[in-house]
């Protein structure tokens, strides 16, 4: 592990402690957690995004063409017809 520097202001560092103390942890582990929380949420998301990206599947649903401007827009009583 390695130490890392911050600089926070007043009010953030008061918070940092009382929620470290209230978690029963130091500010530095909580610190340490939060950004590897964050860097697993974002390398989740990337992953979705780019699964999403390669999903041709999602613009259109069974054998039919798929639907143009017009039709998306139009009123739900001029698709039945």
């Amino acid at each position: 592990m390695k130490n890392v520097t911050i600089t926070v202001d007043d009010g953030v560092l008061e918070w940092a402690r009382v929620e470290a103390a209230r978690r029963g942890t130091s500010v530095s582990r909580m610190v340490g957690q939060m950004l590897q929380e964050k860097m697993r949420r974002d390398d989740a998301y990337q992953r979705a995004y780019r699964e999403w990206q390669a999903d041709t599947t999602r613009l259109c649903s069974g054998d039919g063409p798929a639907l143009n401007r017009e039709a998306i827009n139009a009123r739900p009583a001029e698709r039945l017809r």
